[in-house]
């Protein structure tokens, strides 16, 4: 329900890179469910983003987030759920497999070529193509 103090949200992306892929999880629950998104979730009080993306990396896909750099943001109104977030994204790299460390939030990983992600695709990566943005250019 939105209110006269309700305020956006603060999210935080991983686009972790390898090769010519890019990490993509299944969503599911109420937020998003069934749509394709990168590893991330709520920055925390005193948390920096790239510690942010990090943390949610980790606790999400198990893997260490390394080489991150700052990168693009999105302004996402999810306007059926009445919620309003900026989404911020980290880019790095990690060594090994992802697991589904949240079976209850996320389904399944896989590495996706940038330009055939599969779909739907979470609003943010909606929000990211349309700024004609890529990570590989």
């Amino acid at each position: 329900m939105i209110t006269e103090y309700s305020r956006p949200a603060v999210g935080v992306g991983a686009i972790i890179l390898r090769g010519d892929k890019v990490l993509c999880g299944l969503r599911k629950g109420k937020h998003g469910d069934g749509c394709w998104q990168f590893p991330g979730g709520h920055l925390e009080y005193g948390e920096s983003v790239e510690g942010c993306a990090r943390r949610e990396v980790l606790e999400e896909t198990g893997l260490t987030l390394t080489n991150t750099r700052i990168g693009p943001f999105t302004n996402d109104v999810f306007e059926s759920e009445g919620k309003h977030y900026v989404t911020l994204f980290v880019i790095g790299e990690a060594e090994g497999e992802p697991q589904a460390m949240e079976p209850d939030k996320c389904t399944e990983w896989r590495w996706v070529s940038w330009v055939n992600m599969p779909e739907p695709l979470f609003l943010p990566i909606v929000h990211l193509l349309e700024q004609g943005y890529h990570p590989f250019k």
